[in-house]
C-alpha cells in the first residue's frame, strides 16, 4: 500500500516520519471555509475528507492517502487563520487567561472508502499582556496557523496545560493516524 500525505504542512510532514513509514506528498488545492451552520467539528472533519479526496484524484489507485486539518475554537467560534495583525490582536486578546480546544481532523481515503477521525483537545493559555502579543506576531509565526498560534514554537510559553492530545494540536495526532492506516492494511 502507497501511502501518501495530502498536504502542504511541514509540521504534518514531520509528525508522519515519526510512524516510520514510507509516504510521498501532495498539495491539494482545498477552500478552507466555514458553512454557514456548520459546526466546528464537521467543518473540520469535511476539510480533511476533502483533502483525501482531492488527494486520491491525482495519487496511484491503490494509494492510501491522508488529509488533515486543524482548527481552534473559543466561545463555539472557529478561528481560522488570521488574516492580518487586528484579526490577529483580536484572536489572541480572546484566547488570553482562557481555555479554548483544538480540533484536528485526520482523514484516510484508500480502496474507494474515507474513514476519519476528530481529536479535540483542551488548551489554557496564561493572560497575554499586549506586549507579548504584538512580540508574537512580529517573529512571523502565527500568519500560518489556525487560532494565530503556534503550540510547537514561540507559543508554548503561552500555554499553561493541555488536556488531550498535543500532537493534534501541532497538526496530526499519530495514534489515530497510525490506526486508520491499519485499518487500511486490513481491508
Amino acid at each position: 500500500m502507497q501511502l501518501v500525505l495530502a498536504s502542504g504542512s511541514p509540521r504534518r510532514y514531520e509528525l508522519l516520519q515519526l510512524l516510520d513509514r514510507p509516504f510521498s506528498v501532495i498539495k491539494p488545492e482545498v477552500r478552507e471555509q466555514q458553512r454557514d451552520g456548520e459546526a466546528p467539528e464537521s467543518y473540520v472533519a469535511r476539510l480533511a475528507i476533502d483533502k483525501a479526496l482531492a488527494g486520491a484524484k491525482v495519487s496511484a489507485a491503490d494509494a492510501a492517502v491522508i488529509g488533515s486539518d486543524t482548527v481552534v475554537v473559543c466561545d463555539d467560534k472557529v478561528l481560522e487563520k488570521p488574516i492580518d495583525k487586528n484579526d490577529f490582536c483580536a484572536m489572541m486578546k480572546q484566547l488570553s487567561g482562557r481555555d479554548h480546544q483544538a480540533l484536528t481532523a485526520v482523514a484516510l481515503h484508500y480502496n474507494g472508502a474515507t474513514n476519519v477521525k476528530v481529536v479535540s483537545t483542551v488548551v489554557h493559555f496564561k493572560p497575554l499582556s499586549d506586549t507579548e502579543i504584538s512580540t508574537y506576531w512580529q517573529s512571523g509565526e502565527p500568519t500560518d496557523k489556525a487560532g494565530g498560534y503556534g503550540i510547537q514554537g514561540r507559543a508554548a510559553k503561552f500555554v499553561t496545560h493541555i488536556e488531550g492530545s498535543y500532537l493534534a494540536v501541532v497538526g496530526l495526532p499519530l495514534y489515530e493516524t497510525e490506526q486508520l492506516i491499519q485499518t487500511a492494511e486490513r481491508s
